[in-house]
């Protein structure tokens, strides 16, 4: 006789393997636990990009500090002087930038008749068009038209603007007071780190940590020097050509081309470009044409010989890292990316054997006229003798 249908499912119950059911209990828990992860760390995205601001500036500050403490000042008050210095700079540069702009915001909204009046002249007289400046005139002012319209949808967002402002400076109080106790009380960290280690792990976290301090400081050095060259050359030319302002925009277009990787140089030549504009379009064109020349100069001089020094780090690589950190974190990942892979990169050269490489025509690179002989650079001995680089 054969069994019914609800004997079968019981049967079928009964042989099911234990392990199913751990699988299922695994699996939901699994799932759970990941979806909460995934909460806390949207949660505390904020918090960790102000960690990892906080962490490059203290490994940039700390080599200052170091000279500092070993002349008899106290790291705390070495740590404060040098914040303190960073945030006035800072702030000279936020308020030369600002005034320029609102000032040219003000002159452009007060004499808007004569720079539309320009424009037009200018449009009509290279490009053979025929437009009126009266009728573009007519239409800025029309409370109706598009341009109102714009301004007035413009100043309904001023309390949110006004709000991020405010969420800018806490999160920057809060990287400041975060870099401030990783450098004061750096050694104290240090030492509080390498007594969970045996001594040979100590060596190894203290010669890594070292190579981040180098690399960063690098780094850093080796842009701020590129954004020096870069602000006298344009203050130059700037002041050359009568354009408002000339130092702001030098530390504009020096600043922001040698610390924002990839579109920097971009961004930077933006601003000054606009606002020459606004006095001359022959001037706007030299600003263009200036900036350009510059970069190209900068790439093939100046950039090589200055990185070499400092960091040197392979430009598919810098590049690459740009775009992953601006991918991962935006503006912040992609300047923090660069000293990042440098560290990375002198982290993994130092790990490791390394051997002679054999003469070929696929390995034969040509020596650089501003590099040194090959004899003029020893190289070390690991321990059995191999050469480590």
């Amino acid at each position: 006789m054969a069994d019914s249908p609800e004997t079968v499912d019981e049967q079928s119950a009964e042989r099911m393997p234990r392990w199913v059911w751990r699988a299922v209990a695994i699996f939901w828990l699994g799932f759970l636990v990941s979806l909460a992860m995934r909460i806390t760390l949207a949660r505390l995205s904020n918090l960790i990009v102000v960690l990892l601001v906080s962490l490059f500036l203290s490994l940039a500050v700390e080599p200052g500090v170091n000279k500092m403490a070993g002349r008899g000042w106290r790291r705390g008050t070495a740590t404060g002087v040098i914040l303190a210095g960073v945030v006035m700079m800072f702030v000279i540069f936020v308020a030369a930038i600002g005034t320029l702009v609102a000032s040219q915001i003000a002159d452009l909204l007060g004499n808007s008749e004569f720079y539309v009046t320009r424009a037009v002249d200018f449009l009509n007289t290279t490009f053979d068009t025929n437009i009126d400046p009266a009728n573009v005139i007519d239409e800025i002012r029309d409370p109706d038209g598009r341009i109102q319209q714009f301004i007035a949808n413009q100043s309904g967002r001023a309390l949110s603007v006004s709000l991020a402002a405010i969420g800018v400076i806490f999160q920057a109080l809060s990287v400041m007071l975060f870099t401030f106790y990783l450098v004061a009380d750096g050694p104290r960290l240090r030492r509080s780190i390498c007594s969970r280690l045996d001594p040979s792990r100590q060596v190894t976290v203290l010669d890594a940590w070292e190579l981040a301090i180098d690399k960063t400081g690098g780094y850093l050095y080796s842009r701020a020097l590129l954004a020096g060259l870069s602000a006298m050359f344009h203050w130059i030319v700037f002041q050359a050509i009568g354009t408002q302002a000339p130092v702001a925009l030098a530390l504009w277009v020096g600043l922001i081309s040698q610390f924002l990787p990839v579109v920097g140089t971009y961004l930077a030549g933006i601003l000054p470009v606009l606002l020459t504009l606004i006095d001359s379009p022959v001037k706007a064109l030299i600003v263009a044409i200036a900036i350009a020349v510059y970069q190209q100069v900068e790439n093939y001089l100046f950039a090589p010989r200055i990185t070499a020094r400092t960091m040197a780090l392979h430009p598919a690589l810098a590049f690459g890292s740009a775009l992953a950190g601006g991918a991962v974190l935006g503006a912040v990942g992609a300047v923090l990316a660069l000293p990042a892979a440098a560290m990375l990169q002198a982290l993994v050269s130092n790990s490791g054997r390394r051997f002679e490489v054999i003469d070929s025509h696929l390995t034969r690179v040509p020596a650089k006229r501003h590099e040194r002989r090959p004899s003029d650079h020893p190289v070390p001995r690991g321990r059995g003798g191999e050469r480590s680089l």
